[in-house]
């Protein structure tokens, strides 16, 4: 069932992807190598609580952590673990921010250190991906003009477009209806109306877009061993345009 969302509500969620928001914006100073992607995820989560909100994610379908911490080849749903951050490596960090029941959800990839080149590039094509999304994200539109955007402006720069995760519906849940594809048909699909809050969170690889799993039956990765960048916001659809509920400031 998809839920349109009043004002009221559009607002309390603005407030929570607020508070997402900023612990991004301080992300990008405290990652660095030598850190555990554990010291991340307790990093975000003694924020979330400090900011007077609730890490959405613990608890959710058993899962332990307030963070997904999803580095390198794994495209999302990383363990919160002992890894040692190592110069070079891109970490995935993806959260959820409950604000007195307004959920948000937001995942940014980041550089530890110096990265490669090839690395840079792919940060680059992702983020640029998740915003020729957010642009079809309009009333009237479909659901397919979203996916259809990114996977056309990916695939023409040699990247593969994650299949097996994709966005979704959002509010007082992290996980709603429409699901929001990153791949797909111009003009086919849902239509988008007023009042509806989606994420978009294209997963962008360097080589196939197909994926394994690990043991822990959560964490994803790419089947050939190549990296994985993931950028996401939370979006309402307004008759202005699609309006972000986690936007940086500044944008990182």
């Amino acid at each position: 069932m998809i839920t349109l969302k009043s004002p009221r509500e559009i607002d309390a969620m603005a407030k929570s992807g607020e508070i997402l928001a900023g612990i991004h914006v301080q992300l990008r100073d405290f990652i660095k190598p030598g850190l555990t992607t554990a010291q991340v995820d307790k990093f975000v989560q003694d924020k979330i609580e400090a900011a007077g909100a609730v890490a959405a994610q613990i608890g959710y379908e058993g899962y332990k952590y307030a963070t997904c911490t999803s580095v390198n080849d794994e495209i999302c749903h990383g363990f919160p673990s002992n890894y040692v951050l190592k110069d070079g490596d891109i970490v995935k960090v993806d959260f959820c921010v409950d604000l007195a029941g307004a959920i948000s959800d937001s995942c940014w990839t980041y550089a530890v250190g110096q990265v490669s080149p090839e690395n840079q590039a792919l940060m680059e094509v992702t983020k640029e991906a998740l915003y020729k999304g957010i642009e079809a994200a309009q009333v009237g539109n479909r659901i397919g003009d979203i996916g259809h955007a990114i996977q056309t402006y990916a695939e023409a720069k040699g990247y593969g477009v994650v299949r097996d995760f994709i966005g979704h519906g959002i509010g007082p849940t992290i996980h709603e209806e429409p699901g929001i594809p990153h791949y797909g048909t111009k003009g086919k699909g849902l239509r988008l109306k007023e009042g509806m809050t989606i994420t978009i969170e294209p997963m962008i690889t360097t080589g196939t877009w197909q994926m394994k799993m690990d043991n822990n039956g959560w964490t994803a990765r790419t089947r050939d061993g190549g990296n994985c960048a993931q950028y996401e916001h939370s979006l309402v659809i307004t008759k202005e345009g699609p309006r972000i509920l986690t936007q940086q400031v500044p944008e990182g």
